[in-house]
């Protein structure tokens, strides 16, 4: 696979003609400077967020692959709608992969870096598509003896997305959660916290089968946004829960005014007294993902208190401090084999996760198909 001193990285690359191409690039192994270490990387989840910079914009119904088998390289077309938003990164070749997890090989004269050698160990900070990572000690969490890199490869992305949502909720003032796009990976994490914390949540899906994912594991509110009770479940659900903060990884359509709009009648329900100007119980909507990318409807049936709002992971962590972001990420450790377990339907190396067929399947977003790239495979 790799002599050491060499390795594979993928890169994705849009052109200022509108053309994405995805590709491998040989790159040097780094020498380790004295705080840093190099791990060879055996396990990357593909998340949305990954998504993201992978294929950008690009219409992947336009994708096309040549190359060689060791040396694929997949092409499509970004529709000139789309160019826009894409200008910071044009005629630039950008690694992929926000976090993963590998065996430490090589390591720097600092004594926190020199005390990794050899330890399996969870990182975060791009470019982990890749066979070797060189990076900071410090960006490393070591992981507890008996963990495999698989196990460890989703260590901060969802798990700290999901304990920042309830962490949220803590530090605003709220008692229960409202989660869309339910059944997913870091839905089922949060769903695993709030029944461990005891905090009353209601998941929003899309199918039955959703719906079952969620139940197995003790969800008590689950509501179908397909289904033709739908307000009225989710208004009920608000009601016995109390919910005022819900996380949306839509983003675009109905949704968010549906929710708000529940919020208000569930508020009006208990209310004591009316109010010409909706009720005065504050609702909030953080949107934190963009599954949906149409704009955002809202059919302001919902009084004047509330708002709307991005969020995100890295801001949120450097709002709270070195020392709570710490204690999120120990929990994190300490439960990485029951709440944060993450499951996979595939490992692939980085020339299979440049295969049409694969990426047909990951490309979809879809409930209960993640990949996972071992970029060490083989």
């Amino acid at each position: 696979m790799s002599d050491g001193k060499t390795g594979l990285q993928l890169r994705s690359l849009i052109k200022k003609s509108g053309e994405l191409e995805i590709s491998l690039v040989g790159v040097p192994v780094p020498e380790p400077g004295p705080d840093q270490v190099v791990v060879r990387v055996e396990a990357s989840p593909i998340n949305p967020s990954d998504l993201g910079l992978l294929v950008g914009a690009a219409d992947m119904s336009t994708a096309t692959a040549s190359g060689t088998k060791d040396s694929p390289v997949i092409t499509a077309k970004v529709p000139e709608a789309a160019m826009r938003a894409m200008a910071g990164r044009l005629d630039e070749s950008m690694p992929v992969g926000n976090e993963g997890a590998g065996v430490v090989v090589k390591t720097g004269s600092s004594d926190a870096a020199k005390a990794l050698m050899g330890k399996t160990v969870a990182m975060i900070g791009g470019g982990m598509y890749a066979q070797y990572r060189c990076l900071r000690a410090a960006e490393c969490m070591p992981l507890p003896a008996g963990t495999t890199p698989a196990e460890g490869a989703s260590s901060f992305v969802n798990p700290l997305t999901a304990l920042g949502m309830t962490e949220t909720m803590r530090r605003e003032g709220h008692k229960a959660l409202v989660h869309t796009a339910a059944a997913s990976n870091l839905g089922q994490m949060l769903n695993k916290i709030c029944l461990k914390d005891g905090i009353p949540l209601v998941n929003i899906v899309r199918s039955k089968e959703q719906a079952d994912i969620l139940h197995k594991i003790g969800a008590k509110y689950v509501v179908d946004s397909t289904s033709p009770t739908f307000m009225d479940d989710l208004t009920n659900a608000l009601v016995e829960t109390g919910a005022t903060l819900a996380f949306d990884a839509i983003g675009g359509g109905k949704l968010v005014g549906q929710i708000l709009t529940c919020m208000e009648i569930a508020a009006n329900k208990t209310a004591k007294v009316y109010s010409r100007y909706g009720s005065s119980v504050y609702k909030q909507v953080y949107i934190y993902g963009g599954l949906d990318t149409r704009p955002t409807e809202l059919n302001r049936a919902f009084g004047m208190a509330w708002g709307i709002g991005g969020w995100l992971l890295t801001p949120f962590l450097m709002k709270i401090g070195h020392a709570d972001g710490q204690k999120l990420r120990q929990r994190v450790v300490d439960e990485l084999k029951t709440t944060f377990a993450s499951h996979y339907t595939q490992v692939v190396s980085l020339q299979e996760a440049l295969q049409l067929n694969h990426i047909a399947v990951y490309g979809k977003r879809a409930t209960g198909e993640k990949y996972l790239i071992n970029p060490n495979k083989g």
